[in-house]
């Protein structure tokens, strides 16, 4: 393949992950705890939490051990809110979660999760009896906490318990939920700082190794091969990391030796 066909390579897109979980209990943490055992559950949570290593599987494992470690809690999920009323779930336990999460909210009222806007936490005490949140009713969702993980001034991101019957988040339940968020908070920010610097070393790796199949096919030095990578990303509008990637699979297909 020569080197002008290597440099003309479509853009390609890309969606979002989503991941769907099993509501199941880890076997090595306590079940939830009073007095000094909270101390104890929630650092056997904090570790799970940073074992993780990229923010997708963090974001998996906070969903299953809010089930786990936040009192009357029977699923779960983390979202993200627009500003536009706009509502997206990230993981959740199971298929109720997305379905009460996903979407834009129906009808003029203001969903119980826009106070999340203007404080840490928002609450439903039983969806029977608040008549913004019919949906929640009918999916046999009675009773909501949900809690801010992340926040600027265009999205929030949100962890939300849910359970069957109402009013079953106490004091204790809100306690432990907004600790628990504080540790999915810091474990996300790190495995978020972790995969970014994974990422810019495979990016660096990645150009380094089409400029050097530039220099070869173009007989050019570094500088003149990088500068012509550069060129042709702006001229393509494509991101230089995709577009060297795609060079250095292009040069490892048998069709281009």
């Amino acid at each position: 393949m020569c080197c002008g066909a290597l440099l003309r390579t479509a853009m390609w897109s890309c969606t979002p992950k989503r991941f769907v979980v099993a509501a199941s209990e880890f076997a090595d943490l306590p079940c939830f705890p009073s007095g000094g055992d909270l101390a104890e559950a929630l650092t056997a949570a904090a570790r799970r939490l940073h074992e993780t290593p990229t923010p997708d599987s963090t974001l998996d494992t906070a969903v299953r051990l809010a089930v786990d470690l936040v009192p009357g809690a029977e699923h779960a999920g983390i979202s993200l809110i627009e500003r536009n009323n706009l509502r997206r779930t990230l993981a959740w336990t199971d298929e109720v979660v997305r379905a009460a999460e996903d979407g834009h909210p129906a009808g003029d009222r203001q969903p119980y999760w826009q106070r999340l806007w203007t404080a840490p936490v928002a609450e439903v005490t039983d969806s029977e009896g608040d008549e913004g949140e019919d949906a929640l009713s009918e999916l046999g969702l009675r009773s909501v906490l949900s809690l801010r993980l992340r926040a600027d001034r265009r999205r929030l991101t949100v962890l939300t318990a849910y359970a069957r019957k109402p009013r079953a988040f106490d004091e204790t339940a809100l306690r432990v939920g907004r600790l628990f968020t504080a540790h999915v908070g810091i474990a996300l920010e790190s495995a978020t700082v972790r995969e970014q610097l994974t990422e810019a070393m495979r990016t660096r790796d990645l150009i380094g190794q089409a400029t050097g199949i530039l220099m070869e096919r173009l007989n050019i030095d570094a500088a003149g091969a990088f500068d012509s990578l550069v060129k042709a990303s702006q001229r393509e509008n494509v991101k230089l990391r995709d577009l060297a990637r795609r060079i250095v699979d292009a040069h490892n297909t048998p069709d281009a030796r």
